[in-house]
Formats: structure tokens, sequence, C-alpha cells
């Protein structure tokens, strides 16, 4: 493969034969929409839809330090997530900027000798956290392989997704908390069930071999026809993260900004054990956030029909205060938001007199608190 090739997923036939409009997105060839994004993403919100996430990178880490390894090379406290549960975490450079932020699941059983750990990273990321991860591994009794080519990850995502995963599996979903997974057959296809998504609604991730890929995303399909599944593309996948105010890497989190400069301090797990790397930056970015606070990401709602973009200004009273890092229609608020870093002093939910410079022109926009959205449980 050149190196200006595109990586094609298993699915790629598939997404080809029901239209989708494809995108370069990472190195990958990816469904971007099928028809409307909008319809897309109203289906997630109130039916289901069905995603192809086969370009995030999975690394898996095995071995009797491997808990270890990862409470060094990431800023969470791994050595405390429970086989079965899984974990938000970032990783950081030793000056506290933002790698990635990544999912850590753990599987196997606790009495094992030999831990088992499967993280994700972002598919823009992917080689970054593998290249950082193994460069970390030493010194450890741990190995760290990239599985990115051993997994298809298929999702269904919506308040349907249960009730249609549910009806081709065995496994107690009932049982199945959010942010855990747990291994199953699904249709027949042996798969890692994970109880997470990135839309701000209920659903799953499933994790299978590539040759089974299509047979999951046919039988997915069938079985989700009476509950009005439909396939769904980035884009839509774009625009339901950012009314459940969640970051994207590249976007809200770079390695510019730290953990505690992103309004994420919390994932920073100071009281484990051990060194980790990053630790004296952060513990001074911490420390720096406290006396003198960063800016913080808000929510931004237009009064008027103009779209703000990533990199607009953010303006009151004549002065810059910020810096959109999202913007895009809401088909759930019917409106253009956006998320934002601002000053704090006009970060308060309700502050007046704030726009956005959209070529020129200072457009209105209500600061609100984030998500936009927040599913009814």
């Amino acid at each position: 493969m050149s190196s200006t090739e595109l990586r094609r997923t298993a699915l790629d036939a598939t997404h080809r034969a029901l239209g989708a409009t494809m995108t370069d997105f990472a190195g990958w060839d990816m469904p971007l929409r099928y028809g409307s994004e909008r319809d897309e993403h109203v289906a997630v919100r109130t039916r289901a839809g069905l995603f192809d996430l086969s370009h995030m990178g999975e690394i898996t880490v095995t071995g009797p330090q491997a808990a270890d390894l990862l409470n060094y090379a990431l800023v969470g406290n791994i050595g405390s997530v429970k086989p079965g549960r899984a974990r938000y975490t970032m990783i950081c450079r030793e000056d506290g900027g933002i790698l990635d932020d990544l999912i850590v699941y753990r599987l196997g059983e606790a009495e094992a000798a030999s831990s088992h750990y499967m993280v994700v990273a972002n598919a823009s990321n992917a080689q970054v956290v593998l290249d950082a991860l193994t460069e970390r591994a030493a010194g450890f009794d741990a190995e760290v392989r990239d599985d990115r080519d051993a997994y298809a990850l298929l999702a269904v995502q919506g308040p349907e997704s249960p009730a249609i995963v549910k009806s081709l599996t065995d496994a107690d979903l009932d049982g199945l908390k959010y942010y855990a997974g747990l291994p199953g057959t699904v249709a027949g296809v042996p798969a890692l069930i994970a109880r997470t998504g990135y839309t701000g609604e209920d659903g799953f991730e499933l994790f299978v071999k590539p040759e089974n890929a299509v047979e999951l995303w046919q039988a997915l399909t069938e079985a989700g026809e009476g509950a009005g599944l439909v396939p769904c593309g980035l884009s839509c996948r774009d625009t339901l993260r950012l009314e459940a105010g969640m970051p994207l890497y590249g976007h809200e989190l770079t390695t510019e900004l730290t953990p505690f400069d992103a309004g994420l301090g919390r994932v920073v797990k100071f009281e484990k054990e051990g060194d980790f790397v990053g630790r004296a930056a952060l513990t001074e970015a911490a420390s720096r956030a406290e006396q003198n606070p960063p800016r913080v990401l808000v929510g931004l709602v237009a009064e008027g029909r103009r779209i703000p973009r990533a990199g607009y200004r953010v303006v009151a009273g004549g002065e810059v205060i910020g810096e959109v890092t999202s913007g895009a229609p809401s088909p759930t608020l019917g409106k253009p938001i956006a998320m934002a870093y601002v000053d704090p002093a006009h970060a308060v939910p309700g502050t007046e007199g704030v726009g956005v410079d959209i070529r020129g022109s200072h457009e209105p926009y209500e600061v609100v608190a984030l998500p936009f959205y927040k599913r009814q449980k």
C-alpha cells in the first residue's frame, strides 16, 4: 500500500453498496453520510443508528506488569479498573500536553497472573499512542501489541439499541453497566460487547474480527429494521458528540492543552502510587489552574442562523475573549451551536453581550452550560 493510499475497513464494499459518501479521515476511507446527515442524527436520538468505527486504534497491553506500565504511561489509575470495566483517560507528554484521550478496557480474570488490557485510541493518534506506549514499556514486564488490524468495530447507538442487540445475543445486557464490556456472541459472531459510545445515547460498541464484520452488520441491519435503525456516517457522529458536549481531539483537546486547561483535570490521578509521565508538569498545571483559572469550555447557542466554525473568535465588548473549538447546526435544538474556550469572566451561563466574529460580523450567542443535550434515563 502506498503512503498516499487510504486504508479501507472490512465494511468498505457494504458502505459503497449503500451509496455512502466517502471521505478521507485520518488516512482511512470512511463513510461521511449515506443520505441526509440530519436524518441520521435524528435516528440516533429517537431510534437507533449503526456505525462503522473500524478506524479506531486498538492496542493490547498484556503481562504481569501491564497495570504498572499503564499507570506509568497514562494519567489515570488503571490499576484500580476491575475486569470487565472500562475507563476514560488520557496520555500526556512530559510537559503535560495531551497526546490523546483514550478508553482502556480491562479484559480477562482478576486471578490471572498476567493482566490483559485493550487501549482504544483515536484514529488520528493511534500510531502516536502506540509509539509512546512502546517507548514507555521499557523496564516493565509487559508487552504492547498493535492490534489495529485484529479488530473491526461496529457501534449501535440510540434508545432502541438495547432491544436490537438483545435480540441477537444471550449475553446479559441488563447487567452490563455503562463503561463496561463482556465477551459474548452477537448473531453468532464472537465479540467484545462494550456499553460505550460517543453520541450521548445508550448503546454498544462491538469489537469483532474483520472477517466477521459484514455478517454482523447485516444481522444488526435486519434486527433493527422494525425499530427504525439506519446506517450512520461520521458527519452525524460529530453533531451527536457536539450536542452531548463530548470533546474531540484536535478541537477541544490538543498537545497545547493540559487536562486542567481542558477542564478535565479529574482524569489525572495524583494519588496513585509511583511516578507517571507528566506528573511534575501536571502538578504545576493543577496549581496554576487554581490560582489563575484558565479559559473555560462552554456551550454557545446562536440567536441567528449563521454557523460558527473552529478557530472563529469569541468576542464581548469589542475584546476577544475566546475561541470556538467546534461548531455545527444542532438538529435537536434547531439552532447553530458551538463549544468554545472563553475567559472565566464570560463563562457563566446567561452571560450577556457575547458574540462570535463570523467574517467580520459579530453574531450574538447565548452562553450555556454543557452538554447541550442530555438523554432522559
